[in-house]
Parts: structure tokens; sequence; C-alpha cells
């Protein structure tokens, strides 16, 4: 019998849309100058992915829930739903996330489902609502869980608080937090710092609940300049369509223009930015167009 336990999104809709409207009028009455604020078009697009998430995601469920459920049935293991297993389960996700996240900036093919939230230029409360269509690619990240006897329903409620926890640290309004709070949690300061642009910033601060993973394992970095946010190289379009699609159809189009099966491999599953190295003789550099 599944366990019984709250839809946590589902929940916290009322208190996205409150807060992001308080912010909204926040950014109107006492604008910073130095600031990304808002912007009407851009604001439209991100809540205008976020509902389109939650259609897609209730497609792409199906055949999830159906592995997962597999998997389970075929594992010996059961770890119960009780008031000291939730923390440690949450705990295992958020690790897990943290792999999930890296995995989809470092591989192509992933970064094609990422990049939609990465692909605003604004950082807002709003920009927390720009989410994939494609959402199907994450997955695999916590079969162990699963395998381990973690019911799916538990994961999906680990999942959900790991999302639901990040809607806030998507904000310029708060600064640094005391220092206790930066060395542990994934804070405004250090997610700012992952959706920025600039190359030392870039591929950085993975976390989703917790930071000391990217302590742990070299992937952290302090705010220090202000972040310019968005990408490398940015997508001019507020269509929601082309906004969750650019990057496959660039990824089709690199395909297509391939001169081996080693440039296709590459091409999907190495970084973002990779290139082919250019033909003995010739001076072509490679380029990067790495992901914020």
């Amino acid at each position: 019998m599944p366990p019984n336990l709250p839809d946590v999104v589902l929940w916290s809709i009322p208190a996205f849309v409150l807060l992001t409207v308080l912010e909204m009028v926040v950014h109107r009455i006492h604008p910073d100058e130095d600031a990304a604020g808002y912007e009407a078009r851009d604001a439209a697009t991100s809540i205008g992915m976020g509902l389109g998430s939650l259609f897609f995601d209730a497609l792409w469920k199906i055949p999830v829930v159906a592995i997962y459920t597999a998997v389970y049935e075929l594992t010996p293991l059961r770890v119960p739903v009780l008031w000291w297993t939730i923390p440690l389960m949450l705990l295992a996700q958020d690790f897990l996330y943290y792999w999930q996240h890296r995995g989809h900036h470092v591989i192509r093919v992933l970064w094609a489902c990422h990049v939609v939230h990465h692909s605003s230029r604004k950082f807002n409360l709003s920009t927390a609502l720009r989410q994939p269509w494609t959402g199907v690619t994450g997955w695999p990240f916590y079969l162990p869980l699963i395998a381990l006897g973690v019911h799916p329903a538990a994961l999906a409620f680990c999942y959900s608080v790991n999302l639901v926890y990040q809607f806030w640290i998507h904000t310029e309004r708060i600064d640094k937090l005391p220092r206790p709070f930066e060395y542990v949690l994934n804070t405004p300061s250090h997610h700012r710092v992952h959706h920025a642009s600039q190359g030392g910033y870039l591929d950085r601060n993975f976390g989703g609940i917790l930071i000391v993973w990217d302590r742990m394992l070299g992937s952290w970095v302090a705010e220090t300049e202000r972040p310019v946010y968005g990408l490398t190289k940015n997508i001019e379009t507020y269509n929601p369509l082309r906004v969750a699609t650019h990057e496959y159809a660039a990824i089709a189009r690199d395909l297509r223009a391939a001169h081996s099966w080693r440039e296709r491999a590459g091409r999907v599953f190495r970084g973002p930015g990779w290139q082919p190295a250019p033909p003995a003789g010739t001076n072509r550099p490679a380029t990067t167009e790495a992901a914020a």
C-alpha cells in the first residue's frame, strides 16, 4: 500500500503566486537599479513554461512510475515511511539531485532539457517557475533509491519538497544570510551564482537544499561580483515552444552537419560547448557555448 503523503507542489502553488506578486510589487515600489528585476514578457514566459510543465510532467509520470514500480517490486528491500526515515530519504534524494543537476549541465542532451530554466536574463521568483517540458530525463538518477526499497510515492514526496524549497532562492531581494546558513544550505546568494553566465560562475553550485555537496565535491563558488544572468549565447525569443525546444533543434542541426559518428556522439553526449578537434594542419579554434 503506498504511503499517504501530501502533494507538496500542489499545496504550495498559492504561496508561489502570492510571493511572486509581492516581489513584483516591491520591485515596482522600491526598484534596485543594479538588480535584474522583472520584465512583463519574460515573467509571462516563465509562468507559461511552469503551467506547461505541470501538463507534460503528468504525461511523463506514466512511464516513469511504471519503471519505478517494477524496480520496487523486484527489490527485496523496504524502507518504511516513518518520522525518522523521511529526513534520511530527503538527504539521500538531495544528494542524488546534486548529481542529476550536475549531469544536466555537462551532458548536452540533458542540458537541452535543463537549459529552459536558465534561459531568462532575469532572476526573480517567476524564474523559478520556468521549468522544462521534457523533465523525463531526470528519472534514472533516482533508481538507486528505488532499488534500496524507497517507495516511489516517498521519492515523489522528497523530490517535491526539494523543488518547493528551491522556489525562494530565486531572488535578488535577499542578500547573504548568516554564515552558518550560507555554509550548509543553498541560498539566494549561491543560486544567483548558479544562474550567472560569467566564466568563473559557470557550472557551479548545483545543490538543491544543501550546498555542502558542492563544497565537498569541488563545485562551489562564492558570490563576489554581481551576476549577469542567462546563457553565454542567449536566445532572443519569448515563445514558450521555442524556449522549450531550441537546444534540441540546435542538436539536430549539429547532427546533420556532423562528419562522423564520433562527432555525432560528441554533439549529443559531451558538454554543451563541445566542438570536435579541427583537422590536422588547420588552426580552427574550438568554440564554447557553455551554459550558465
